[in-house]
């Protein structure tokens, strides 16, 4: 006696205190924690109903009907406890909607040994201080309950490999506690330890597998992995999109550059040309937008820095700024500082991308009155600090409004700018790209009267010049004659070699298309010399990457083969140049970008 009234104080301090830590802590819900929290409930009751059994029948005696009335409870709540296990067991091999014979079946079962536990005869032994339970009622209980530890060594025996190794522990110690308790009680019946070791259980299962903040990592992974799982889904798509969307653009643009080229065109169709390729330009600036976005946030995003000409670059940011302002009555003023150095080693594509979104939202938003566009530098121990200024006469911000300018998709004043074109997602973007190369951006603005954005970043000073400085305008005339070359275009779209072949017809260029790897490896192998293979890389059987790494392994082309392709992300033209390309192209092609090549590898 003395023995079990020691375990169960001990339990009773115990269970006491893990329900208190367990209900004031937050749990997530789920139906395997609200088993759980009966279970913790239903032992503390059966610990407190134990001991009432204990002093009912020292005080009352093992005949009172109030001592064998008070036993019948205690081994409902003994059946009661096992049962709740039993159904915590099979959610964690399946779940609640599963198998509902196996629930119905505990259930009833549970429900019929109640009404005999409740009819049938209970007998209390009492002597020495010694006291036990037995009688028809408690062979009940004992029967059900080998049913449901039997019920639950099959569930985890079936299903060992899929159940995880910590709630493996908590069903093993409970399938073990009762057999152990059995024995015990089977040898000595007055020692009564079977509510002690169902808190042991809770332990546990507490420790192991169902404390709340535990369940919670374990949620927050859980929807970690599915969010990652789901940007993986998005980069994809949008990759996916990116190409889709450049194939029938690349198109457009390309046919509608040759028709502006056309001298015999008319005026008011020259015109149209124009708007389409304008048009083409803001679909293809959307489309960027989006991929640069879900680069940056899926933390895929690199910086990939290099030697670089300030020149060069600041050079083709005004003649894109003086395109874009066409006819607008704006003056154009441009304030560059002479002290900066020619040549910086960092990301001269993204620092470009940040100043050019800068100069074409002063654009876009100023009407008439003027742009100011001006850099300084201010240089020490070998870095530059780059402080690029663009100021404008445009709209203006309200106060209340700036600090929503580098939100995603954030429109103002959406009543005033209803013309203007954009995604709102310029500015987010630019603020990303400065912060990922330790940049800042600083805007002042009054409403109706103009803004001014000021950018802040340092780059390294190059001393040892890698990239040839080149003091003529790259552009490549259009009368060059380039009829002693020959060029294989290789695509499986035959839309795009169309393209292609027309953009090429004005270098006077002899032109052989492939429309698989295959063929391309066919036609070299058949004797066709060529200067130059423009190879798009997605075409299926054989990749654009797998035919040159064919070409090569075989040594049937040794020129320049150009990677052309609609997989545009950031990055692919330094990988496409590792997988062994010479250059890449990406569609829609662009001009200038062609007459570089062109210059640079038939010239």
């Amino acid at each position: 006696m003395a023995v079990s009234l020691s375990f169960l104080c001990i339990s009773l301090i115990y269970i006491v205190f893990l329900n208190i830590i367990y209900f004031n802590k937050e749990h997530i819900k789920t139906y395997e924690t609200n088993i759980f929290s009966k279970l913790l409930v239903t032992n503390l009751i059966g610990i407190i109903l134990e001991f009432t059994c204990i002093f009912s029948i020292y005080f009352l005696g093992p005949e009172s009907l109030i001592s064998k009335f008070i036993n019948k409870i205690f081994l409902i709540y003994f059946l009661t406890f096992a049962f709740l296990f039993n159904l915590y067991v099979f959610n964690v091999v399946y779940n609640k909607n599963k198998n509902k014979y196996i629930i119905n079946f505990n259930t009833l079962s549970y429900i019929i040994s109640i009404i005999f536990i409740i009819t049938l005869p209970i007998n209390l032994y009492y002597k020495n201080n010694n006291m036990y339970s037995y009688g028809l009622s408690v062979n009940v209980v004992y029967i059900i309950s080998s049913i449901y530890v039997a019920l639950c060594i099959l569930l985890i025996t079936v299903n060992i490999k899929k159940l995880e190794k910590k709630k493996c522990i908590s069903i093993l110690v409970y399938i073990i506690g009762t057999f152990i308790i059995c024995i015990i009680q089977k040898l000595n019946p007055y020692l009564t330890l079977t509510s002690s070791m169902e808190t042991f259980v809770m332990f546990v299962m507490f420790h192991t597998i169902e404390n709340p903040d535990m369940k919670l990592i374990e949620q927050l992974n859980i929807a970690k992995n599915q969010a990652e799982k789901a940007n993986r889904a998005k980069t994809d798509f949008l990759s996916s999109m990116s190409h889709e969307i450049r194939t029938p653009l690349n198109a457009i643009v390309g046919f509608s550059t040759s028709l502006s080229e056309n001298p015999s065109l008319p005026e008011n169709l020259k015109s149209d040309v124009k708007d389409i390729l304008s048009a083409s330009d803001n679909l293809l600036e959307i489309v960027n937008g989006i991929l640069d976005i879900s680069k940056i946030e899926a933390n895929k995003l690199e910086i990939i820095n290099k030697q670089y000409d300030t020149k060069k670059m600041f050079d083709e940011l005004i003649k894109l700024t003086k395109v874009r302002i066409g006819e607008k009555p704006i003056e154009f003023i441009i304030q560059m500082d002479e002290s900066l150095p020619r040549v910086l080693y960092g990301d001269q594509t993204r620092i470009k991308q940040v100043i050019l979104n800068i100069l074409t939202n002063a654009v876009k938003y100023t009407d008439k009155g003027k742009i100011i566009f001006s850099c300084n530098s201010i240089i020490k121990d070998g870095i530059t600090r780059m402080i690029i200024s663009v100021e404008d006469t445009g709209r203006g911000i309200k106060e209340e409004s700036i600090n929503k300018l580098f939100n995603k998709f954030e429109r103002l004043d959406e009543d005033r700018n209803t013309t203007i074109e954009g995604t709102g997602l310029g500015l987010a973007i630019t603020k990303k790209l400065l912060d990922l190369m330790n940049g800042k951006i600083v805007v002042q603005s009054k409403y109706g009267e103009g803004s001014k954005f000021t950018i802040t970043i340092d780059q390294k000073i190059v001393e040892n010049i890698t990239i040839s400085l080149d003091e003529n305008d790259n552009s490549i005339k259009e009368d060059l004659d380039l009829s002693n070359k020959k060029v294989l275009v290789v695509d499986d779209n035959k839309l795009n070699i169309k393209v292609a072949t027309r953009l090429l017809e004005a270098y006077k260029l002899t032109i052989d298309s492939a429309m698989s790897g295959e063929e391309c490896i066919n036609k070299l192998l058949e004797g066709n010399k060529y200067d130059l293979i423009l190879m798009d890389d997605m075409m299926p059987k054989m990749s654009g990457t797998e035919t040159l790494n064919k070409i090569k392994e075989d040594n049937i082309f040794d020129g320049p083969v150009i990677a052309l392709t609609a997989n545009a992300l950031t990055g692919m033209k330094e990988k496409y140049m590792e997988s062994g390309f010479n250059d890449y192209l990406a569609k829609p092609i662009e001009k200038s970008e062609l007459n570089r090549v062109l210059k640079k590898y038939l010239n």
